[in-house]
């Protein structure tokens, strides 16, 4: 569904698709057929490893109808270098969705994330849950842990939805774009439709699939796969629907998001993450300073070291 926004608005649009034209440069930097290179400027070092691949110490998990912390049923775990999801102690499935916060907020950033789908979904799943079949994400610009309700299902984010193919010959695109309590911008009109499917192929089987977001504040925002961007959108905010049981006060519709956590989701499927690492784009643009990153889109003074 699209609806006409105010004037002020689309130029706004237009000025993030400047700014994205801008930036074609540090996306095209990511489409190595091999290992992606960051931006010019970066270095390996630059990059926070989200994931250590020894455990779970620098997130915070929550699954509807439990508290914050409580890993149920051990779903979230380490093994063997990677970072699971598995349904192996699950007998039956009353809406538990899961969702693992990494510590720190980001607005400005790069995050790259290699995934694979691999077994089935959880036993006892119900019919009117086929959808979550090899579905998970990667929630972006999310509210904290601390304030989802006890029972809410999503959190207030922007999905980048991935998909794993059904091997049934039938296209099943990933990264697309789903909307738990948000909207956003495309085309001069405000996007208030659940789900927007990208431009990717299918990745059937247990296939390794590289996923990157770009992710520029509250003006734009690339999805890219395995090198190729296969959506871009702008002016994330918070409307719609889509999300149960939230607090009283956390939703406030219309407000642009340009900060927020990040979590990887336990949608009722198992999957595989070998690596989960972020370039923060946002620090010290004083040259003067021993810190100063030529790469950087946002400029923060509070983080120069001189």
């Amino acid at each position: 569904m699209k609806r006409a926004i105010p004037s002020f608005q689309r130029r706004g649009t237009r000025a993030a698709a400047l700014a994205a034209l801008a930036l074609s440069l540090l996306s095209s930097a990511c489409a190595s057929a091999g290992a992606p290179a960051g931006p010019s400027g970066s270095t390996p070092r630059d990059w926070i490893q989200m994931f250590n691949g020894r455990d779970l110490n620098d997130w915070r998990i929550k699954f509807t109808k439990h508290p914050l912390g409580e890993n149920f049923n051990n779903t979230f775990r380490v093994e063997d270098g990677l970072l699971k999801v598995r349904y192996d102690r699950w007998t039956g499935w009353d809406g538990e969705f899961g969702h693992i916060f990494y510590k720190d907020a980001f607005s400005h950033y790069l995050l790259r994330a290699e995934y694979r789908f691999v077994g089935g979904q959880v036993t006892g799943a119900p019919s009117s849950l086929s959808w979550a079949i090899r579905n998970n994400g990667l929630m972006l610009h999310a509210q904290s842990p601390e304030s989802m309700g006890r029972d809410q299902d999503f959190p207030i984010s922007l999905e980048a939805q991935l998909l794993g193919g059904l091997s049934d010959g039938k296209p099943r695109s990933t990264l697309n774009l789903c909307t738990p309590g948000t909207n956003f911008v495309r085309n001069d009109s405000l996007i208030t439709a659940h789900c927007t499917n990208s431009s990717s192929k299918t990745f059937n089987g247990d296939q390794w699939v590289r996923a990157e977001v770009l992710v520029l504040g509250d003006s734009v925002i690339k999805h890219i796969v395995n090198g190729d961007t296969v959506m871009t959108y702008y002016k994330p905010q918070m409307g719609g629907g889509s999300v149960s049981n939230l607090m009283p006060g956390v939703m406030q519709a219309g407000k642009l998001l340009d900060r927020g956590w990040i979590t990887l989701q336990a949608e009722s499927s198992e999957i595989d993450f070998r690596k989960v690492e972020i370039l923060n784009l946002e620090g010290c643009t004083d040259p003067t300073a021993r810190n100063y990153k030529t790469y950087l889109r946002k400029s923060n003074p509070a983080m120069c070291v001189f």
